[in-house]
């Protein structure tokens, strides 16, 4: 791959692990009054996700994370199942991290985040010999969204550059990034190897609506960007080279959560691989589109105890969705 590093050794995931309650309601919300629903308990956060969709692809994968320490031992062996090498501090005060996500008729999604143990995310808690046989270090934008987990993450981004292990941000959510300010997030992040962001994150961050004016406005901060806009597919652009484009999947969404960790997983895997760039894209369109045909951001093997008759009917009669 010209344009990026080789990669050789495991990825090391950084951010949170959550539980995600998944609501998919029949129709709009109605104030002060019920509404029939389809109600689901998923194993879910960005960093977690995107270990697991890299596990399913058989690359080697660590996850760092916090949980509440009553479930410390539980997540080890579940991630542990998955083929994630877990990297897990428990938190003796806090619960583990717990998300509300509500999906609309068209299977867009918001979420209600309740972070929990995550908040607590320490550098200290990182083994000594994280960085033995690390290719890769990935971390979840959501860390860098409060105090605690950002001077976690940015310990780590001076540690990787210093043992020249490249680091990939992926900018997680558009609505905390203008919470904290497009500008202190950019600072946060500089230099980091390989930005990934969605349509809305990256209009915020480059306050340019055309996706090439976007990332070259973004190459100030970051070597290279990663735009993906949904079914419209995907641009990859390298500071001082032209950019790289690979069309999307245009699929029927029941929910989109977690397609953009799967992209994410998709186009590391077919980098670690030796992939041209347009080949890691299209990688990470295909598996960001197959995420969303079903309830939960996890690799089927988790995310089919939670499927029912009725998601799918869903699946097959639902209308085209955005795929990352």
């Amino acid at each position: 791959m010209s344009s990026l590093p080789v990669l050789h050794g495991r990825v090391l995931v950084v951010g949170d692990i959550m539980t995600d309650i998944v609501v998919r309601a029949e129709g709009p919300l109605v104030p002060g009054s019920d509404r029939r629903a389809e109600i689901s308990l998923v194993e879910g956060g960005s960093a977690a996700n995107q270990a697991a969709w890299l596990a399913s692809l058989k690359v080697p994968v660590s996850l760092f994370a916090r949980v509440g320490a009553g479930d410390l031992e539980d997540f080890r062996a579940r991630l542990s199942a998955e083929g994630i090498e877990p990297l897990l501090a428990g938190d003796p005060e806090r619960e583990s991290g717990r998300l509300v996500t509500l999906i609309d008729l068209d299977g867009e999604r918001s979420f209600l985040t309740d972070r929990g143990a995550n908040l607590a995310l320490d550098f200290a808690d990182l083994p000594a010999d994280w960085h033995d046989g690390t290719g890769l270090v990935v971390l979840s934008g959501y860390s860098f969204f409060e105090a605690g987990p950002r001077a976690c993450v940015r310990k780590i981004i001076a540690a990787a550059r210093e043992k020249q292990i490249p680091v990939v941000v992926d900018a997680a959510s558009a609505g905390f990034i203008a919470e904290c300010g497009p500008k202190a997030f950019l600072n946060w992040t500089e230099g980091v190897d390989l930005f990934v962001a969605n349509q809305d994150e990256t209009a915020l961050l480059s306050e340019r609506f055309d996706p090439e004016d976007q990332m070259l406005a973004l190459h100030a901060t970051y070597r290279s960007v990663i735009v993906k806009r949904d079914s419209k597919g995907s641009l990859f652009r390298r500071r001082g080279q032209r950019p790289v484009y690979a069309s999307g999947v245009a699929v029927a969404a029941i929910d989109t959560t977690g397609a953009g960790d799967a992209f994410l997983a998709g186009f590391i895997a077919a980098w670690r691989q030796g992939e041209g760039i347009a080949e890691c894209l299209a990688a990470g369109n295909r598996l960001g589109a197959e995420v969303v045909k079903r309830i939960g951001g996890r690799p089927e093997k988790t995310a089919k105890k939670t499927r029912t008759a009725k998601t799918e009917k869903a699946a097959k009669t639902g209308e085209t969705g955005e795929t990352q």
